[in-house]
């Protein structure tokens, strides 16, 4: 079954990291950090629902202006995560702008900053028919790094240090249920609704003995959810990416993100210096291209995509290609964002 979300870069990796995860069968888009977004078309901003962002500095903010210009009274609701101190950071964008007009907007559009901290989930609401200025504040306890989750659909956040707090995020669709129409066949068994009614109570992991109704001739008859599971069904796990930018390589570092990205489809990960740049990379709070490829291949990721290259190094994209394809081995592949298998976002 193909995923139901598709991930594509929205810039060369000189440029600003962003992420762009677009929803196959629903209006819905995603965005992973938000500097330069001026390859989106409007189109694809308006199916934005959450912005995750991995800290305020430029390459990773500035394009908020865009998005709230292109937004603004066209959704009802916009969520943006960040990590200690954003919703300081994005009151200040807001405030910055005169709001005396909006008014006149028929509808009201609020959005919603979350905030986590590694232990608390703060959530601050500002309302666009208040000037956007804060109408709610919410917190609550999250030990786990869990930001959202919803049918479908999980976030999770690891918090690192950049020598300021910053964070990584592990996207995870739900798991999908392959229905065997040659098994489905041989038992005798008809297609049709009856199916959307099994696959809900897998997912739902109802007990073996739950009866499900399967048409049969003029009537019904009624089989064990256990005995269908078995017989004509395939339970495979969803797509899981995870998107790592601007941290410094030490242990408790290395160790959060393997733990994020265990396991991953795909791995995002900055790795603006080369392999022999490590104290450089390290006086600037960054990884190399050999630490982001040990970290995919201690993961245990499927793909890995290196990102966010060092301009220093224009001209020799494929070398730095090259050490993260090796320290990653042989089972990890590494690609370009253009080699991605996804359309661009538009």
């Amino acid at each position: 079954m193909k995923p139901s979300f598709l991930p594509r870069l929205v810039n060369e990796a000189f440029s600003d990291p962003v992420l762009f995860v677009d929803f196959r069968f629903r209006r819905r888009a995603l965005l992973l950090d938000l500097g330069d977004i001026d390859a989106l078309a409007n189109r694809a901003l308006l199916r934005v629902s959450q912005v995750f962002v991995s800290h305020a500095h430029m390459d990773h903010f500035y394009g908020f202006d865009r998005l709230l210009r292109v937004t603004l009274a066209r959704r009802e609701r916009l969520d943006l995560y960040g990590p200690p101190g954003f919703t300081d950071h994005l009151a200040h964008r807001l405030q910055g702008y005169t709001w005396n007009l909006v008014g006149n907007y028929a509808e009201d559009m609020a959005i919603h900053a979350w905030e986590w901290d590694g232990a608390r989930l703060q959530q601050t609401v500002f309302s666009m028919k208040a000037r956007f200025r804060v109408v709610e504040h919410h917190e609550r306890p999250c030990r786990d790094g869990i930001l959202l989750t919803e049918p479908g659909l999980t976030v999770r956040a690891a918090l690192l240090d950049h020598g300021i707090p910053v964070l990584a995020f592990a996207l995870e669709e739900g798991r999908h249920v392959n229905v065997w129409k040659n098994r489905l066949d041989a038992l005798g068994l008809p297609t049709g609704p009856w199916l959307r009614t099994l696959k809900a109570a897998v997912l739902a992991d109802r007990p073996d003995d739950t009866p499900i109704d399967v048409p049969s001739g003029s009537g019904m008859r009624r089989l064990p959810l256990g005995n269908l599971r078995r017989e004509v069904l395939r339970v495979v796990p969803g797509m899981r990416l995870a998107y790592v930018v601007d941290c410094r390589y030490h242990d408790d570092n290395a160790r959060r993100i393997v733990e994020l990205a265990r396991g991953a489809d795909y791995l995002f990960i900055e790795a603006p210096f080369s392999a022999d740049e490590a104290p450089l990379a390290a006086a600037k709070a960054h990884l190399t291209t050999a630490q982001a490829g040990s970290l995919a291949r201690e993961a245990g990721v499927k793909r890995v995509i290196p990102i966010h290259f060092s301009r220093r190094h224009e001209h020799e994209a494929a070398r730095l290609y090259e050490e993260v394809a090796a320290a990653a081995g042989p089972s990890v592949a590494c690609l370009s964002g253009p080699s991605l298998p996804h359309a661009p976002a538009s």
